[in-house]
This record gives C-alpha cells, structure tokens and sequence, in this order.
C-alpha cells in the first residue's frame, strides 16, 4: 500500500490552520484561515478527487477528532464528509480506545511498526490529510511513498512548516503538477533514495 502525504502549504511552507483560527488547536497562532480566499473551484474539485481516490486513510489524534465532528456529521453529503466516512480510517493515538466514527482504527505502541504492517498487508493508496506534525514524522520514518502538496501563493511570516529546518534529506520525483487559475500550484512527488550532494 503506497503511503501519500496531502497538504496545503503555504509558499514559506506553513501547513498551519487553513481552515481557520482555532485558539484550542493553534493556541496563540492568529494567521490561520489563509487557504479560504482563494475560493478555486477547480482546485476544489482537484482536492474531493485526492479524497475519493484513496483505499483508507490515516489521521493524528487532533485532525480526526476535528474531521469525525465536521466530516463526520456530512457521510452523506456527496463529498468530502461521504468520502472519509465510508473508508477505513486509521488514528494515531496514546490515548484514544473506542473511536466512535464508523470505520475507525486506533494506531497506538509501536507506530512506525504497525503502519508498515498496514502497507505490506493491504493494496491500493493510504492517504493522510491535515496532521502536520504526523506528516513530518512519517516522513523522518521513511515511512511516505509520495508527497501531494497544494502550494498557495502566500507567505504568512510564522506557524508550523511541514518540513523541519533540520532533518533527513530526500530525492523527489516530480510525478505530476498543476497550475489552478488562482495561482494554487499542486505538486505530486515520489519520495526515495538520497539527493546527490556536489
């Protein structure tokens, strides 16, 4: 099973509350909600399609508590809500047992173990959305196959990168990308191997 990554950053690489500001989440951090001007239908349309096509998905604790209690009240909805509810949906977690959306599995123990089991068990695509501090450990792991990043073009000068400052180095493969008429750039890479170094 091919693990993607899928977020929206920012051109300084804040993945960061696009959503919005949650003082409850992002405690302190007032720059959030800066993806919802754009308003790009068809990178709208692009993004439900990243979310119909996968075979399950996989969340942190904070995003799937926020996803079950907005996605989850719209399963029928046609989009977004439909599409994550009817699939499997694996949470990392220390401390959640008994998730209530339907079709929920808790990662817990030896993470990077129990999701390597995942991948080498089942076929198709595990796709995680938002869980940026996730993301950036999946990939310290070496856990990620491919990287589907939706860059918007605006610098908002401070919140969580996706990508640590220091950190392992990676080779990427562009596979795919896409302008949308708002300026949005959506980059697929495949992730792998070393870069060489002069």
């Amino acid at each position: 099973m091919k693990l993607t990554v899928s977020l929206q950053v920012t051109l300084d690489g804040v993945a960061q509350a696009n959503g919005g500001n949650d003082p409850v989440l992002d405690p302190g951090f007032t720059r959030g909600g800066w993806a919802i001007a754009f308003g790009d239908a068809e990178c709208g349309s692009y993004i439900l399609e990243t979310w119909r096509r996968p075979d399950a998905f996989l969340l942190g604790r904070k995003t799937f508590d926020l996803f079950a209690t907005y996605w989850g009240a719209r399963n029928d909805d046609g989009g977004f809500g439909e599409a994550i509810s009817s699939r499997p949906k694996f949470v990392v977690s220390r401390t959640l047992t008994d998730p209530s959306w339907e079709h929920s599995t808790v990662i817990s123990g030896d993470v990077a173990d129990r999701i390597r089991e995942i991948k080498a068990r089942n076929e198709g695509e595990l796709l995680l959305v938002g869980s940026v501090a996730l993301a950036g450990w999946l990939l310290e792991n070496e856990l990620v196959d491919e990287l589907n990043i939706l860059q918007f073009p605006v610098i908002i000068g401070q919140g969580k990168s996706f990508l640590p400052r220091e950190g392992r180095a990676f080779a990427l493969e562009l596979k795919d990308s896409r302008i949308f008429p708002s300026g949005i750039v959506a980059l697929t890479y495949g992730v792998g191997g070393s870069p060489q170094f002069a």
